[in-house]
């Protein structure tokens, strides 16, 4: 927890230079796309394994604060297909945050099916791998989902590590728990994909 004003309505200086500011996140600023995602889903018969096209883009948005907390983020918003299909297999958008005060990275995501995540994880600026997680339950850092979902295919938690390459890729490995009626066990349900940038990041509107 960072030492924060015991005003909460102070409304500190921001630098208005989003993409300086991002601290890890700086490297994932851009339009990416990876050809080799891997997704293991849960189906009738067990766990399928799917692979994936995936475009994902993430633009720099003006600084924002509550209060006293300064935070840095990126929007984005990604969308997969099936290799040679161009149907929509996955679609996912949400924010990546930055909190230069405490080191703290956040994860929002929400996925048109009812369901959406806020995981967070803790680094150094100049980190090049990086962990969040969101669990089930938590009002803070948590999971929520609508009743059918809650009932059928409960998600119990969610994490994210992503990696930044030397060569400038970047990728991510997810693991989400869930408990599925009529099985015992729980269910990791993981993707993975390793991208390449494909258009640069515009800046945000600030110094645009």
């Amino acid at each position: 927890m960072a030492d924060y004003p015991a005003d909460i309505y102070a409304s500190p200086a921001c630098g208005i230079d989003t993409l300086a500011q991002l601290g890890p996140l700086a490297a994932l600023a851009g339009t990416w796309e990876g050809t080799r995602g891997l997704d293991i889903a849960p189906k009738r018969t067990g766990a399928r394994r799917q692979e994936f096209f995936e475009r994902i883009t993430l633009e720099l948005v003006d600084p924002g604060n509550n209060g006293p907390q300064v935070l840095y983020a990126l929007r984005y918003h990604t969308w997969m297909s099936k290799p040679g299909e161009k149907g929509t297999y996955h679609d996912q958008v949400g924010y990546w945050l930055w909190e230069p005060a405490t080191g703290t990275v956040m994860h929002s995501l929400t996925i048109p099916r009812g369901q959406t995540v806020l995981a967070v994880g803790h680094c150094a600026a100049d980190a090049k791998q990086f962990t969040l997680r969101a669990s089930r339950g938590a009002t803070d850092y948590g999971i929520c989902s609508n009743p059918y979902l809650e009932t059928n295919f409960r998600t119990d938690s969610f994490e994210i590590t992503v990696t930044i390459h030397d060569d400038g890729t970047w990728s991510y490995e997810e693991d989400t728990v869930m408990q599925i009626t009529g099985q015992a066990e729980p269910f990791h349900h993981r993707d993975s994909n390793r991208l390449t940038r494909v258009a640069a990041a515009s800046p945000n509107p600030l110094m645009a």
